[in-house]
């Protein structure tokens, strides 16, 4: 048996639209093969942003009339912040079991490798370990059981792991201090960017971009140097746990989607986004026309100011301003340049890159149906 991924990418007119995501399962995307629901919804994606838990309720109630166990079967990754042209919409994850008739020639995998989707969660984390290293090897760990869950042999056939983390608020904390136990911070919008931090190093020790040994509690959310290329992280205050989500290329698997992966070393750095799309089969060499569009299926991106306050030696304002969060300035400022390149913006950027790229970059995936390309289809 064989098995082949499936991605939807379904437009969203608020958190609670779900009429997609029926629409799309009812036209034959198999619920029991969902393996993850990921959305950007257009709240302020900071620690009170509530979009993110109504998405993840308005969804797994649809997906519990299809299927009893969703609501610990499916990972929903919900990302808050829309800001500029970005988007809302959901990204809907599966996988199924097909015998070798039933692939259509033209969707088998060209390159003898295709998508691969894997799934996995944590055990919930103790307050106190949020930030530290315990919480490394917990991400870790799990990260290996999800590349295990999607089937992958080698870790360098991983382009992407997505993980939602949790955060601190005012009762964890009181409930760690309560048991006499101490948070790594008090302030609650930090605890977002040190459980992404802390996630993040997770992912690169799972992948071997990193050792264990590399890191210390002190270095975690602060030394810049230790990054992962394959990481993206996003805290929430709807979970305790973390949902992690493995996007890689298998032999083992077949279908006409492909992952691929690149690191933008700033925020307007998009040729290694342009060599991930060519090295996909995608010839513009400027914005992506009509005619290559519709092959793209997902791109995912991360963003982050930077902690420098300059971009290509001048100055910028996003670390300065006090009446918005630099995360949303990236995600709208990323999210510019990424359009610009692909030409449409409902794209997946999620803010705060801490270790995930260099500092003021952040890693970007993009998934491609090959059988869409002009190039294949002239093949036929």
């Amino acid at each position: 048996m064989t098995r082949t991924a499936f991605v939807a990418r379904i437009s969203a007119a608020g958190p609670d639209d779900v009429s997609g995501l029926e629409a799309a399962l009812d036209g034959g995307l198999p619920a029991d093969g969902v393996v993850a629901l990921l959305g950007k919804t257009e709240g302020n994606g900071c620690v009170n942003d509530f979009t993110r838990a109504f998405a993840v309720r308005a969804l797994s109630d649809a997906m519990a009339r299809r299927r009893p166990d969703a609501a610990t079967a499916v990972s929903y990754v919900m990302s808050g912040g829309t800001e500029g042209g970005l988007a809302p919409h959901f990204l809907l994850l599966g996988r199924r079991d097909v015998t070798g008739h039933e692939v259509p020639a033209d969707d088998r995998a060209p390159e003898g490798a295709a998508l691969a989707v894997g799934g996995a969660r944590t055990a919930a984390l103790p307050p106190e370990h949020l930030g530290r290293l315990a919480q490394v090897r917990l991400v870790a760990d799990a990260v290996r059981a999800a590349i295990a869950d999607a089937g992958i042999d080698d870790t360098a056939d991983v382009h992407f792991v997505q993980i939602k983390c949790p955060l601190l608020t005012a009762d964890r904390i009181a409930a760690a201090e309560a048991r006499g136990a101490a948070t790594a911070t008090r302030d609650t919008l930090k605890s977002m960017g040190l459980s992404r931090a802390a996630s993040a190093l997770g992912v690169a020790v799972a992948l071997g971009e990193l050792a264990l040994s590399d890191i210390a509690d002190e270095a975690i959310g602060r030394d810049t140097a230790l990054w992962s290329g394959r990481a993206s992280t996003s805290a929430g205050v709807e979970l305790v746990d973390h949902e992690i989500v493995v996007l890689g290329m298998s032999r083992a698997w077949t279908g006409p989607l492909a992952v691929e992966h690149a690191v933008m070393g700033d925020q307007i750095d998009v040729e290694p986004v342009r060599g991930a799309l060519r090295r996909l089969g995608f010839t513009a060499d400027g914005q992506l026309g009509p005619e290559e569009r519709g092959a793209l299926v997902a791109l995912l991106a991360k963003a982050e100011a930077g902690t420098t306050g300059r971009l290509r030696g001048h100055r910028h304002t996003m670390l300065d301003d006090s009446d918005i969060s630099s995360t949303r300035h990236a995600r709208a400022f990323v999210a510019g340049a990424l359009a610009g390149l692909v030409g449409h913006a409902e794209i997946f950027v999620s803010g705060g890159a801490e270790h995930q790229g260099p500092d003021g970059g952040g890693p970007v995936a993009i998934i491609a149906d090959r059988t869409r390309l002009p190039s294949r289809r002239s093949e036929r």
